[in-house]
């Protein structure tokens, strides 16, 4: 792939993460405006956790099969579509609980959320490295968190500040390897993957800072 041809590539797949992350916010301040949030939210609180995680990772790994691996654009886009949805409702109980206690935390996540992905997409596009080396790391390091959060709700013990601060810094790598991958690694017809690969590792970032700002309080 030339130059011209990975720069358009790039452009179209950061238009695509940003619209995503427009949709996700559209999405909620619809719930929240509309008063399904404060209708769903209390009803999901009260649901095993794992059942709501289990299902959320059924649909992230469907939506990111479907990108990857179907031609029909529509298609891709729909996975898309259906991602940012999905994530929208996860993120319902802990945006209604940041409600009640303290609306400016949301505001103040979003942006250090916006700022650290700001900064290691300038990382990976500064230094031109290829960081598919992390991606061994990534999984079992995924694993392992899925692992303690299974037992947290399982056992019922707290995982505390310092899995949320070593979760924000899961979600950075999974940033610096998601952004080598679209400069280095995706085809040049899979911007809507790529985007949603960024998407899901943003959000992620956004949970566990909310959760990190939310704790101090």
């Amino acid at each position: 792939m030339g130059t011209e041809t990975r720069a358009a590539f790039i452009s179209r797949t950061y238009a695509h993460v940003a619209l995503a992350i427009l949709g996700f916010a559209v999405i909620e301040s619809y719930l929240f405006s509309s008063g399904l949030a404060q209708e769903l939210a209390p009803r999901m609180l009260g649901v095993n956790w794992l059942l709501i995680l289990g299902a959320f990772m059924v649909v992230g790994w469907l939506a990111s099969h479907v990108a990857h691996r179907v031609e029909s654009k529509p298609l891709q886009y729909a996975a898309l579509a259906g991602f940012v949805l999905a994530e929208a409702i996860i993120f319902l109980p802990l945006l209604y609980i940041a409600v009640l206690t303290e609306p400016a935390i949301i505001e103040s996540a979003a942006g250090v959320t916006l700022l650290g992905t700001g900064g290691l997409t300038a990382v990976a596009f500064i230094t031109r490295k290829d960081f598919s080396f992390l991606r061994g790391i990534l999984v079992w390091a995924g694993i392992l968190a899925l692992v303690g959060i299974a037992g947290s709700v399982l056992f019922g013990f707290h995982l505390g500040t310092w899995f949320s601060v070593a979760m924000i810094g899961f979600a950075g790598a999974a940033i610096l390897y998601d952004t080598s991958n679209v400069m280095h690694h995706y085809p040049e017809d899979r911007h809507v993957a790529a985007a949603l690969e960024l998407f899901a590792s943003i959000a992620l970032m956004f949970w566990y800072v909310l959760q990190l700002f939310m704790s101090r309080d």
